[in-house]
């Protein structure tokens, strides 16, 4: 069933999903749901590591060490303690600030950088030791929550113009009073004045700013804001996804499928279809990218001879990441088909140094991008116009044309990097971050235990030691 009318005569999906996220429990969690959600923590706290020197992280850290305030949570990879709003705000912002986080392609969202976020900001201010089953069962019903909501969005991200990773952040709320033990009736009110926050637009991918890594984590500050007003008895919006005024409506145009939301509540998790990144910079650039290094193997191509490329991706794609001809920002950079295209075909290789002002000014890396033409395929446009787009790059050679073409992305459920190229990426972060990366061991072998933990908030803090 879609929609394009608000549903009055059922409950509205916030109800439903309160009530299933409050009487979830570990054992309800199938084994490959917990999987799905310790990687998602490995991967979002590894990318956090990465962002603690991220331009902006520091400024924002300046402020919320100057606010200062009741030291409720742990700033990760630092000695401070804040309230657990700010702690959620500026993890948040750390964990985005690479773009090397997780993507659901086909929601076209991130999930990890706001729900883990929240829940270690909940975790610290629960009052009593919180399991590691209790964490996770947590970590699990904010990241469905939020690709649930992704999967039904039947719109596009640039026509609606909202980043959805951004506007749907508020709703980890849902996962922060899993933790604090809310009620279906206070869950719905938490997620009400989430909602009542909502926020988020693509403009800031298209002015290249900052504070595109930012936004999860406000909405991470709101769902720790939501659940801290909820448990004082202060009532939220009710129909909060398909009333009158809801999210649907509001918005996403009407373009939210209400049976979507609903069908196999329990039993399908779209989380588990997270993909998880090897490469710091847009979702949108990984097929070019991967096809990229395909044709730069390819017997008899030298990119030093190279007279034209030509990247054919989806509208989508194009209008995402085909839109900067100059990378005067990280921020252009990471979202530069041209830019990281040429890094690809130059480095043989795409890694966070790449993204730094004195990387961005090499000049055969600018010569390079600057052959680089994005072309919107018809046929990719027909088949994934709603999805991360596919790839096909053909580069020419002395009038020889060397493509090729990918659909899947590295890094996907049907394409997953193994275990050797996350401990790689681990380093990488570490790396970036100032931190040493012998330390990948210690903080492997402490997520991997967070399962059984019986404490969760002292093995961060335990964690935290070991990394810095």
């Amino acid at each position: 069933m879609h929609t394009n009318e608000p549903i009055t005569t059922q409950p509205d999906f916030a109800e439903i999903y309160a009530r299933f996220s409050s009487a979830l429990e570990a054992s309800d969690l199938p084994k490959s749901v917990l999987e799905a959600a310790k990687l998602n923590v490995y991967d979002t706290l590894a990318c956090s590591i990465a962002g603690v020197r991220a331009p902006g992280v520091q400024e924002v850290l300046e402020l919320v060490r100057d606010w200062g305030g009741k030291p409720e949570a742990e700033v990760l990879w630092t000695d401070l303690r804040v309230p657990a709003p700010q702690a959620a705000w500026i993890n948040g912002i750390m964990a985005h600030a690479c773009d090397y986080d997780d993507t659901h392609d086909k929601a076209i969202l991130h999930a990890g950088i706001s729900v883990v976020p929240a829940v270690l900001a909940a975790v610290a201010i629960a009052g009593r030791p919180v399991s590691g089953k209790e964490f996770y069962v947590a970590v699990a019903t904010g990241l469905e929550l939020i690709c649930r909501i992704g999967v039904a969005t039947k719109i596009g991200l640039i026509q609606a113009g909202f980043i959805y990773s951004a506007l749907f952040s508020c709703f980890s709320a849902v996962a922060a009073a899993r933790i604090l033990r809310l009620s279906p009736e206070d869950t719905v009110n938490a997620l009400g004045i989430a909602y009542s926050q909502a926020a988020g637009t693509h403009q800031v991918t298209r002015d290249g700013a900052l504070t595109k890594r930012m936004q999860p984590g406000f909405g991470a500050r709101a769902a720790l804001t939501a659940v801290a007003m909820a448990r004082k008895g202060v009532r939220g919006a009710q129909r909060i996804f398909e009333g009158q005024d809801g999210l649907g409506r509001i918005y996403l145009q009407s373009e939210l499928d209400s049976a979507v939301l609903r069908e196999g509540l329990g039993e399908r998790w779209h989380f588990e279809d997270l993909a998880y990144k090897p490469y710091p910079c847009c979702r949108m650039n990984h097929c070019p990218i991967d096809a990229a290094l395909q044709v730069r193997v390819k017997p008899g191509f030298d990119w030093t001879k190279v007279t034209e490329i030509r990247a054919y991706i989806n509208s989508q794609g194009n209008q995402a990441v085909g839109q900067h001809r100059t990378v005067d920002t990280v921020v252009q950079a990471q979202f530069s088909v041209r830019y990281t295209i040429a890094c690809a075909l130059v480095n043989g290789s795409v890694g966070l140094s790449d993204f730094t002002p004195e990387a961005m000014k090499r000049p055969e890396v600018l010569r390079v991008a600057a052959l680089v033409t994005p072309i919107v395929d018809d046929e990719f446009e027909r088949k994934f116009g709603r999805n991360v787009t596919p790839a096909r790059v053909e580069a020419v050679v002395d009038g020889k044309v060397f493509s090729a073409e990918v659909l899947e992305a590295l890094g996907s459920t049907d394409n997953p990097m193994s275990s050797q190229v996350l401990r790689r990426k681990l380093e990488d972060c570490l790396a970036y971050g100032g931190f040493d990366t012998g330390r990948a061991g210690a903080f492997e072998e402490t997520i991997a235990g967070l399962e059984n933990s019986v404490d969760v908030a002292a093995d961060i803090r335990r964690l935290i030691t070991a990394v810095i």
